[in-house]
């Protein structure tokens, strides 16, 4: 892990095209401002490990409603 200090109105480059600034400071609290290209997407860490969840879920029950497909296509035996 890369670890910089960085003040108020200073900013940090990521790549050539994602600029990082530190907006203030306030007690335990940094607020942050992120300019990225919109093809970029930019969560907060707990959003997007909750949309990984969500997408592996949906995944799942994909998987699922296709084998019952199938199952319910498939030749009965005699």
């Amino acid at each position: 892990m890369l670890v910089l200090t960085r003040r108020a109105d200073q900013s940090i480059m990521i790549g050539h095209d994602v600029v990082v600034t530190v907006l203030e400071v306030r007690g335990d609290q940094v607020r942050l401002g992120i300019r990225a290209p919109r093809e970029v997407d930019v969560h907060r860490e707990e959003v997007f490990a909750a949309l990984q969840n969500a997408n592996r879920a949906a995944v799942l029950e994909s998987a699922d409603a296709a084998a019952s497909v199938a199952r319910l296509r498939a030749p009965k035996p005699k």
